[in-house]
């Protein structure tokens, strides 16, 4: 496990470098220096969310404004997006989020096990590029690389936190 404080604050500063001006999310402790972050910066705007297929949503309105947005979820949220996700494949925009992964490396819920197994198969499948980082020397690199990806190619990509970054969750 990393030190969250870190990575966070090196993550949030790389989206606001690349132009992110727009976060939405659901509440997730994985997220909570970003969430803060972007509450605290008159910079940008921070919309919490009831579900996470509203903030797929709001990248596409938010992309018909020309304004560059991320969607911060938890991997359970990965499973309420994909049906919203064919919005993404059939409108050819840009979408970028950032995935904290649950229910894999050191996991004790077994509730989060089998989404934390689905996330990148369904989304995939669904035509979402996944980009892993495990490292925080990674953070930084691949959201610019995910950044890039989308918004050049008009595509959905997902950054996958993972456990071994975030930390499992004591249950």
């Amino acid at each position: 496990m990393s030190d969250q404080t870190i990575w966070g604050n090196d993550l949030y500063d790389t989206l606001v470098e690349e132009g992110v001006t727009l976060f939405s999310y659901v509440p997730d402790g994985g997220h909570k220096v970003m969430i803060q972050r972007s509450l605290d910066d008159p910079r940008v705007r921070s919309v919490p969310l009831t579900t996470e297929e509203e903030g797929v949503a709001m990248a596409a309105g938010a992309h018909l404004g020309g304004i560059k947005a991320v969607l911060l979820m938890q991997s359970s949220g990965a499973g309420n997006c994909i049906n919203m996700l064919s919005l993404v494949a059939n409108g050819q925009f840009p979408f970028v989020c950032f995935v904290t992964m649950r229910g894999t490396f050191g996991e004790e819920n077994p509730w989060q096990v089998p989404m934390g197994l689905a996330v990148r198969p369904a989304l995939e499948s669904i035509g979402v590029v996944c980009l892993p980082v495990e490292r925080p020397d990674e953070v930084a690199m691949t959201a610019r690389a995910a950044l890039a990806m989308a918004y050049k190619s008009r595509c959905g990509v997902a950054v996958l936190l993972s456990q071994k970054l975030i930390g499992a969750k004591a249950f």
